[in-house]
């Protein structure tokens, strides 16, 4: 029996949003048993509202992992947070993440616009593996004097602690409605788009504190050959030349490592072989670069 032939079978959309590097790309991936969304332990990594498809035998969840929400200092920012904030007025339910502990300026800051929002919201505590079961009680009542949270469930995204619990409790609020993608369909990005993420990712991850969120992946060339080897040429874009010399590194061996990490996992999302080749170019005040931004998909 097909989706659509189900009895009350229900779909709608779920936005995750929450301060910077709380846990929401984690989050999903942890829900998909996929990894869709950029994780790195540097805050604001999201950058483009990333969707992710949950089908079910009964139900299809469609999730939007946003940009965290924080004070933009430059134009990429600025779109970061009015993605997030889109994001609040297109959906069914609402989950704010939050950390073990108690409200900083930050939740404060959300929750003061989640109260112009129609839509149900979900206190997610996350990380609850770091914290005493005691201390979430408190946290709990903390959170429950700011807000009337629909629903409040604590969860470990990285161990994937209270996640069925999490998707039950989302189908119980959606309304009925048809499938609105192909049940083996888990994200709506392109494959380019995730091949940009994936390098962006192994970048930052690898360069550690030295380099900041200066860093934009452009795919410049895709080929695909007879034997199925995919050839991929790429641009990684930083802001000044110290940071190119970074990525780079000594005799080229950041770049080589950078590339080779980033070729195992485009080469598990693509099923084939790839060839990636990686140019490092330099664009000043790029963030602030209104027309390059909409080329690279800051939109």
């Amino acid at each position: 029996m097909k989706n659509d032939e189900v009895k009350d079978f229900r779909s709608g959309y779920v936005s995750i949003i929450g301060r910077p590097n709380v846990g929401k790309s984690t989050l999903l991936n942890s829900i998909l048993g996929e990894k869709i969304a950029i994780v790195t332990p540097k805050p604001q990594t999201t950058r483009n509202k990333i969707m992710g498809i949950k089908t079910l035998p009964d139900a299809q969840i469609i999730f939007i992992d946003t940009p965290g929400i924080h004070r933009p200092r430059h134009k990429l920012g600025e779109t970061m947070v009015r993605t997030a904030l889109e994001a609040l007025n297109e959906v069914d339910v609402i989950l704010f993440m939050v950390e073990p502990y108690e409200p900083g300026k930050g939740d404060r800051a959300i929750i003061d616009l989640l109260k112009r929002v129609q839509s149900p919201v979900f206190l997610l505590i996350n990380k609850i593996d770091i914290v005493k079961k005691s201390d979430i009680l408190l946290i709990i009542d903390h959170f429950k004097g700011l807000y009337p949270f629909k629903e409040i469930i604590p969860v470990s995204a990285i161990k994937q602690d209270g996640i069925s619990l999490l998707i039950k409790t989302i189908h119980d609020y959606l309304p009925s409605g048809p499938t609105y993608y192909p049940d083996d369909l888990i994200t709506d990005q392109m494959e380019r788009f995730m091949v940009s993420e994936i390098i962006r990712e192994k970048a930052m991850d690898m360069t550690e504190e030295e380099l900041p969120h200066s860093v934009a992946v452009e795919v410049a060339g895709w080929k695909e050959r007879e034997d199925g080897l995919i050839s991929i040429s790429c641009n990684i874009y930083v802001e000044r030349e110290g940071q190119k010399a970074i990525i780079i590194g000594k005799r080229g061996a950041m770049l080589k490592s950078i590339g080779s990490a980033a070729r195992v996992d485009i080469e598990k999302l693509l099923n084939t072989k790839v060839f990636l080749e990686l140019w490092v170019k330099v664009k000043k005040n790029w963030r602030n670069d209104k027309q390059l931004l909409n080329e690279l998909g800051y939109k």
